[in-house]
């Protein structure tokens, strides 16, 4: 066995210790970063190359800091995402609702289908369907100054990556409730992941100490954001447009009543992550 497998076996133990949900990944992930290779490469790293920062950076993990702040990167359905202090960490439970909201996008009969993102952060959903809907016009909305600097380079990263996404994302300094009116009634579908958690209630340390307050908590009841979205997506989207908003595995029967027939929807749907746990449901405007 290398030196650097043998390192990476304590390593999984220290971070098993100190409670890491998926110790051992996290130690190849961060082992593969600082040596420049593939997690399946790992094993062909020589000794003499072994890098000690690995165990500085096994230390941050070891006291919860996130394995993508300590890597800079985050992985998001066929995306590379900088990340870092001051931005939410895009959770692969997002990923299903965007692609619901893409395959919906593909099957509309519009030439040039507007979106609207609330709450963009890293900009991981609104560049995900500029990237898969190359006809989409997205229009990302953040308000948070720090969440936006991350926005603005990855947009730049990815349209350096991929010139066809030019011109195709805006990003605006708003909040939910005062954003777009230019657009009102023009939108085909509206997207959120917003802050949905109650307050009081307990977060892993990652979330809690390093993901901003202003993605995480939601009020009382967790919902005060989620209502935000509902009410300007009734103002933003045409007739027959759709909206999808993101909430805790909890509220999918307190959020279907957002969106109920009797507050403005038809065909309200919950929807299921990879768990099988109600994570965001989905409406559309008569």
């Amino acid at each position: 066995m290398s030196l650097l497998l043998d390192e990476i076996a304590i390593a999984t133990a220290r971070l098993a210790d100190a409670g890491v949900e998926s110790p051992r990944t996290d130690a190849e992930l961060i082992a593969a970063h600082l040596h420049g290779v593939s997690r399946a490469r790992l094993h062909l790293v020589p000794d003499t190359e072994f890098d000690p920062r690995f165990w500085d950076d096994i230390a941050r993990r070891e006291a919860r800091e996130p394995l993508q702040h300590i890597t800079g990167r985050a992985y998001f359905r066929y995306l590379e995402l900088e990340v870092g202090p001051g931005v939410f960490v895009p959770r692969p439970e997002t990923e299903v609702m965007t692609g619901w909201a893409i395959d919906r996008l593909a099957e509309m009969d519009v030439a040039e289908p507007v979106v609207a993102d609330l709450g963009t952060g890293s900009g991981a959903i609104a560049l995900s369907i500029a990237q898969e809907v190359p006809r989409a016009r997205v229009h990302a909305v953040e308000a948070d100054p720090l969440a936006r600097q991350w926005t603005e380079r990855n947009i730049a990263a990815c349209t350096a990556a991929s010139p066809h996404l030019a011109g195709r994302i805006t990003l605006h300094a708003a909040d939910f409730g005062a954003a777009l009116s230019s657009l009102d009634g023009a939108v085909d579908l509206v997207v959120s992941n917003p802050p949905y958690i109650p307050f009081g209630s307990w977060v892993p340390p990652e979330v809690g100490e390093y993901d901003p307050a202003a993605a995480l908590w939601g009020g009382d009841d967790g919902l005060d954001a989620v209502r935000v979205v509902a009410k300007t997506a009734r103002r933003l989207l045409r007739g027959g447009g759709l909206v999808a908003v993101e909430h805790g595995a909890q509220q999918g029967p307190a959020v279907y009543w957002v969106f109920a027939e009797e507050n403005g929807w038809r065909e309200t749907r919950n929807h299921t992550d990879l768990s099988g746990r109600d994570r965001f449901v989905t409406a559309a405007r008569p």
